[in-house]
C-alpha cells in the first residue's frame, strides 16, 4: 500500500486573522496545500487526508475536490472537542482544539498503512517528500519512525518571533531529545532563544522540527493512551495542548521507538503572520521561475 499523507488543518490561524489553510499564495491563487500535494504526488504518495474542523468541510471540498480528482484519493476527518469517544465522560470546555498530536487520533479509523504528517500553512519542498517516501517504503516500521529535520536559519520569519522544535541527535542520526522553544527571532546577525527574559543563541544549522513526521498506525494506540491522560491532567488549562513532540518524547524514552533525524537543505517557508504572505509568494514565484514548478499546478 503506498504511504499517506495526512495534512493538519483545523488549527484557528488567530494570529493570521483568517483561515490562511486555504488562502491562495500561487499565481493561480494554489494554496500552500497545493504545493505540498503536488511534492506528494510527485513522490509517489496514494492518499491524502485532511484533518479540519467539521465546519469547514465545504470550503475545503470545494477547494481540491475537482482539482485532485483522479490524481489522488482524497478523504476528511474532523477533529472535535468529543472526549466520550476516547472513555472520557467528563466534560473539559475547550476554546480551541487539543493540538496537532490529539489531532492524529482524529485519523486512527481510517490511516491503515505508514502515513507522515504535515502542517497545512508549511511549504516543506519536493526534498522532504521524497525522502520522507524512501523512508516509509524502506525502512519505516512499528519500532523505527522519522522527522524531518530542517536548519532553523531556514525556517524563521522576517516579523515576529516563531516556535520550533529543537532537535537533539545521537550520532545514529537518531532524535534523543526535542524541545519545543517558544520565542525563538533573529537579533542582529545571530539567531536566538528567549526564555525568562534569557536570550541564548542558537547556531544556523540546529535541526529544527517543522512537524514533518513518519509514523506507522501503531502509532495510534501510544497516542490515544497518552492523550487520555493529558486530557484528565489539564483539564483546568483550557490553552494546553497535546503536541506530536510528546508522542515521540514517550517512544524514545520507553524505548519503544527511535525516530530518526532525515536532514534537508530545503528552505522552508510558510504564514504566521499576515505580513508573510508577499514573501511567501515571492518565494513561490521565484520557485516557478527557477523550473521547479509549472506556473499552474493542475492544469
Amino acid at each position: 500500500m503506498k504511504p499517506t499523507l495526512l495534512i493538519l488543518a483545523a488549527g484557528m490561524a488567530s494570529r493570521y486573522g483568517s483561515m490562511k489553510q486555504i488562502d491562495g499564495f500561487g499565481p493561480n491563487n494554489e494554496t500552500i496545500i497545493d504545493y505540498s500535494i503536488y511534492d506528494a504526488i510527485k513522490a509517489g504518495f496514494g492518499k491524502v487526508i485532511f484533518i479540519i474542523k467539521e465546519e469547514f468541510a465545504d470550503s475545503f471540498k470545494e477547494r481540491f475536490n475537482v482539482k485532485l480528482n483522479g490524481k489522488i484519493e482524497v478523504d476528511y476527518v474532523f477533529q472535535n472537542f468529543d472526549l466520550k469517544q476516547f472513555g472520557i465522560n467528563e466534560e473539559i470546555y475547550r476554546e480551541k482544539p487539543w493540538g496537532t498530536a490529539h489531532a492524529i487520533l482524529s485519523a486512527r479509523n481510517v490511516i491503515k498503512e505508514p502515513f507522515c504528517v504535515i502542517n497545512a500553512d508549511d511549504f516543506y519542498g519536493y526534498d522532504s517528500f521524497k525522502k520522507m517516501m524512501t523512508f516509509l517504503t524502506t525502512e519505516a516500521n512499528d519500532e523505527n519512525y522519522a522527522i524531518i529535520g530542517y536548519q532553523l536559519g531556514k525556517t524563521l520569519s522576517e516579523y515576529g518571533s516563531v516556535s520550533r522544535g529543537v532537535c537533539e541527535v545521537d550520532q545514529a542520526q537518531n532524535l534523543t531529545n526535542i524541545t519545543e522553544r517558544t520565542k525563538i527571532y533573529k537579533k542582529d546577525d545571530a539567531i536566538v532563544f528567549e526564555e525568562n527574559e534569557t536570550e541564548t543563541p542558537l547556531s544556523f544549522d540546529t535541526p529544527v522540527s517543522m512537524n514533518f513526521w513518519g509514523f506507522t498506525p501503531a502509532v495510534f494506540k501510544t497516542t490515544e493512551e497518552l492523550f487520555k491522560t493529558f486530557a484528565v491532567e489539564n483539564k483546568d488549562r483550557p490553552k494546553a495542548e497535546f503536541f506530536i513532540p510528546l508522542i515521540g518524547e514517550n517512544l524514545i524514552k520507553t524505548n519503544v521507538a527511535k525516530f530518526k533525524v532525515i536532514p534537508t537543505s530545503s528552505q522552508w517557508f510558510g504564514v504566521t503572520y499576515k505580513e508573510d504572505k508577499p514573501l511567501v509568494q515571492e518565494s513561490i514565484n521565484k520557485l516557478i521561475s527557477n523550473g521547479e514548478y509549472p506556473t499552474s499546478l493542475w492544469s
